[in-house]
């Protein structure tokens, strides 16, 4: 299964240490607090928790100075190409930024060798999850359609960050309510993966309801654990059907925190190391 990288930004971008408050102007002489911090009017401000931020909007930039503030405050459109470019459209013409070599075709930078407005720009969607990086590509969620990212050459199925499941987490079982634990992400669809009784996944009436693209993971019931891993069993489940505890998206409840409400007024004592070392133990039978 793919891992992938949650295409929206869920917070602020992060501020370059190059680019922070005190630096001397550029040439164009601007100053932070020229603009209002989501930039010109008529633009579109970058909002962190807006799902949907498109590409063509602006990042706030009060204490950015030079093209460190150009590149959040003025409008552009970054476009992915396939092979770690990107096309970046603004109002002083459309260039093709490089991201793994940070060149671009403007003569700021092509001329001049200087960190361009458009390099930056780049670095900030990349950064914020609006455009994908340059060895990753837009991918589908298998469960919920939803956009995402994951590596260029991985054409296993994909999940957003929402019904991704990582190793330790733990998890509730749609079905039966029952807690387990995630020990290994299986990498194939429910409708590919067969169990030791040699039937697919998808196809056991308790997994009717769930898509058999679905990547498939394997758990362990909490309540067998700790265990004799030798007499241990892993159960295979499609993605949706293992529920985050706190009712959203990964990363969720993990091996690890002691005394962890389960979200029905239990509390999970999950007490590591001993359950930890259980879980890398733990082999398909």
């Amino acid at each position: 299964m793919t891992h992938t990288r949650k295409p929206t930004a869920s917070g602020k971008p992060t501020a370059s240490r190059e680019t922070g408050p005190g630096r001397p102007r550029d040439a164009d002489g601007r100053r932070s607090g020229e603009a209002a911090a989501g930039g010109p009017r008529g633009s579109t401000a970058f909002n962190p928790d807006n799902r949907a931020f498109p590409t063509g909007g602006t990042f706030p930039a009060d204490g950015y100075e030079g093209r460190a503030y150009r590149a959040r405050a003025e409008p552009m459109t970054v476009r992915p190409l396939r092979d770690g470019r990107y096309v970046v459209e603004s109002d002083g013409g459309t260039y093709v930024v490089a991201a793994g070599r940070t060149t671009c075709t403007c003569p700021d930078n092509a001329i001049r060798g200087a960190r361009c407005k458009h390099i930056r720009r780049v670095s900030l969607e990349i950064e914020a999850g609006v455009v994908p990086g340059p060895n990753e590509r837009e991918r589908v969620c298998a469960v919920c359609g939803g956009r995402t990212f994951g590596p260029i050459d991985d054409g296993s199925p994909a999940l957003c960050d929402r019904h991704d499941h990582a190793t330790g987490d733990i998890v509730r079982d749609r079905e039966t309510g029952t807690l387990l634990v995630v020990v290994e992400s299986v990498g194939e669809r429910a409708d590919e993966t067969r169990t030791d009784e040699g039937r697919l996944v998808s196809t056991y009436e308790t997994n009717a309801a769930y898509g058999g693209q679905e990547p498939v993971f394997a758990a362990v019931y909490v309540a067998s654990l700790p265990a004799d891993t030798e007499a241990e069993r892993r159960y295979l489940f499609p993605a949706s059907r293992l529920q985050h505890l706190d009712g959203g998206g990964a990363p969720g409840v993990r091996c690890g925190s002691v005394g962890v409400e389960d979200g029905g007024g239990n509390t999970v004592d999950d007490s590591p190391p001993p359950l930890l070392d259980t879980l890398v133990d733990v082999g398909q039978p």
